[in-house]
């Protein structure tokens, strides 16, 4: 593994000899070992075959780095990255730097030689972020070097249950196309930290997503009814979620805010019922606007579905118990209307005297009716506000303590 590092780290390098500073003497030099390598031929068949000669399995080295996070649909439940993959396999055609003046890699035409079949196994697209690169280096110790900058839509299968503070893993498997686990393998070439953190440097974009890591494992499964060896990398990105928050959450709990307090408004007259619609109506409205930013999904609710809908259905209870106590409020302010005006009518002096004490005490009997009904109101209305608050702030702690708990 430290030699393969090495020869990573020396791909382009070509070590200075004294004898070698002239140009036509260098140029001589990289010609003589073209044709030593043979690659000055047009027909090398061998290239073009699995190289077995070591032992089985052929060993592969793949290093894969994530540049950017182009977009993750929620609703197609799919993954789109670009990435650069390194790729790097023994070969068999090895030299001796020392004579041919240094030089320790040579690039070279892919057509030529084998290159392993590595597919993924989770892509609904793959494309090439530029153009494929025609060329692989040699390196002097019989390893060969691919480079591929891939633009990837893959599969990935989303939790959306705590959007928008949520965070997705999403995979991607490499495994060969025909080769079983005895003829290739794939082993990663570089520890999990240092893809990570060579990933964030070569990060380019990534907008609303931040990359938290990447994990390589190993794994073998049966495809096409043998073993294939496979290498997993595990991406794990979390959503920034402050959009979400200035455009859905703060909203909708301003509109609850509104609703509490219009419990204030005097419930005698039509403005409170008539605000409490608006309130409705409004919500309805933001919901209609951003039905295309919450995530649809079949598993579960999201936390923000459950949000909305439950302040939704809060206010709706709240418009009901308005509707409830205006009907008490007038129905004691018709029973009062009704008896002032019987006893008004009913006075044809202008002071009545002792005989006329029946028609005080009905009126004294009808003003409390009255009294009652609106008694009662209030007291419905002071109930349901005390309930209505404690059940605001149970559901949002306890969706708060789900939502963020992660």
């Amino acid at each position: 593994m430290y030699l393969l590092m090495f020869a990573f780290a020396s791909i382009g390098w070509v070590s200075a000899f004294t004898n070698c500073e002239e140009s036509t003497v260098y140029g001589t030099a990289y010609k003589a070992l073209f044709e030593h390598l043979g690659l000055n031929k047009t027909d090398v068949p061998k290239t073009h075959q699995l190289p077995y000669f070591m032992d089985p399995p052929t060993e592969v080295y793949v290093d894969l780095y994530v540049t950017s996070i182009i977009e993750v649909n929620e609703k197609a439940q799919s993954l789109s990255t670009q990435v650069k993959m390194m790729t790097a396999w023994i070969n068999n055609m090895e030299w001796q730097y020392d004579q041919f003046c240094g030089i320790d890699a040579v690039p070279a035409t892919k057509d030529m030689f084998w290159t392993p079949d590595i597919i993924i196994k989770e892509s609904i697209k793959t494309e090439f972020g530029t153009k494929e690169s025609p060329y692989l280096q040699l390196l002097w110790w019989d390893l060969s070097v691919s480079v591929d900058i891939l633009a990837l839509t893959t599969a990935c299968k989303m939790d959306l249950y705590r959007f928008p503070f949520d965070t997705q893993i999403c995979n991607i498997t490499l495994h060969s196309a025909v080769h079983s686990i005895d003829e290739l393998t794939i082993d990663p070439f570089s520890d999990n930290k240092n893809i990570t953190h060579e990933s964030k440097e070569f990060f380019q974009a990534q907008g609303e997503w931040e990359l938290l890591s990447i994990d390589a494992s190993k794994s073998n499964a049966t495809l096409l009814d043998y073993l294939q060896d496979l290498l997993i990398y595990k991406i794990t990105i979390k959503r920034r979620p402050l959009l979400y928050v200035i455009n859905i959450i703060i909203p909708v709990f301003f509109f609850l805010v509104l609703d509490v307090m219009s419990f204030f408004i005097d419930a005698s007259g039509a403005d409170k019922l008539s605000f409490k619609v608006t309130l409705l109506l409004s919500i309805s409205v933001l919901l209609l606007i951003l039905n295309d930013t919450l995530p649809s999904t079949a598993n579960a609710i999201p936390l923000i579905g459950i949000y909305c809908s439950v302040i939704f259905s809060l206010i709706g209870f709240s418009i009901l118990e308005t509707i409830l106590v205006s009907f008490l409020m007038a129905k004691g302010a018709e029973k009062r209307s009704v008896e002032n005006t019987a006893a008004v009518s009913g006075r044809d002096d202008i002071v009545r005297d002792l005989h006329n004490s029946p028609d005080s005490v009905r009126d004294q009997n009808g003003m409390q009716r009255s009294l009652c009904w609106i008694r009662v109101a209030r007291i419905i209305d002071v109930t349901f506000l005390v309930l209505y608050l404690m059940t605001i702030i149970v559901f949002l702690t306890m969706l708060g303590k789900s939502w963020v708990s992660y």
